[in-house]
């Protein structure tokens, strides 16, 4: 681990923190709202509390993993000599992100053979591009890290396909009022996961070892958070509007008993 100075040490300790309480309160906020959506629409919100649960879980394991590699000592922060798991973050990815990407499909309310077909495609592709970028993220060189980078952009680059070209004419079968949601949920997914690349090339700066690690850690937390919650409130939004629309001014209780 690169040493670090005390302010680099608590912005990320609290960032950790901050992402932990977020990501449990919006896995209780969608569990919570099944109630106020039709059937249809539950198991998108069943999903994507489950995400930022998985979420919640290895934030906390990411926060006290933090803490090990770090002490203070005399009001300087030493490295105890324990490692700081990275590996946390890759196994969240890998759980969450194929799982981002079928709560969009399923609030989506496509036909069972398109779900399934377009769910099972992005899935693995989607666990594809977080199994490759994991030897470049813990490699000790830049070139390595480079091969494995590209090498998950390949994947990348199909679900970006998939998102804008083969979800477009679904997209466009949608209702009108819900229509430019469920595209600023695409891009906001696309937006969000454009940014780790962002963050993954950052050691190939000049900048020293502290910043890096601070700057990865906090970049990754951002993304996270606008990646996992900031689409869980538009699949819940998505959800409520939609079954307004079946259900027309029928009251949630109402909407949701049919």
């Amino acid at each position: 681990m690169p040493a670090i100075s005390i302010e680099q040490y608590v912005l990320v300790y609290n960032a950790f923190s901050f992402t932990f309480a977020i990501m449990a309160a919006a896995t209780l906020f969608l569990w919570l709202s099944r109630s106020q959506v039709a059937p249809a629409y539950r198991t998108a919100l069943v999903i994507s509390g489950l995400v930022t649960a998985i979420a919640a879980y290895h934030y906390l394991r990411i926060f006290d993993s933090w803490g090990q590699a770090y002490e203070v000592r005399d009001g300087v922060i030493q490295v105890t000599g324990l490692a700081f798991n990275k590996a946390y973050r890759y196994v969240d990815w890998l759980l969450t992100v194929p799982l981002l990407l079928i709560e969009l499909i399923l609030v989506m309310r496509l036909s069972q053979s398109e779900t399934i077909s377009k769910a099972t495609k992005l899935g693995i592709a989607a666990a594809l591009m977080i199994i490759l970028g994991y030897p470049g993220e813990i490699a000790d060189d830049n070139t390595t890290r480079a091969i494995w980078g590209t090498l998950s952009t390949i994947p990348f680059l199909y679900i970006v396909w998939e998102l804008f070209k083969g979800l477009g004419a679904a997209i466009e079968r949608q209702p009108e009022s819900v229509r430019g949601l469920i595209k600023s949920a695409r891009l906001l997914t696309f937006a969000s996961w454009g940014f780790y690349p962002i963050v993954y090339m950052i050691p190939y700066t000049n900048m020293g070892g502290g910043t890096v690690e601070t700057a990865v850690e906090i970049g990754y937390t951002i993304a996270d958070i606008i990646a996992k919650v900031g689409l869980g409130i538009l699949i819940f939004i998505i959800a409520v509007r939609k079954t307004q629309i079946e259900y027309g001014d029928a009251t949630t209780k109402d909407a949701v008993t049919h």
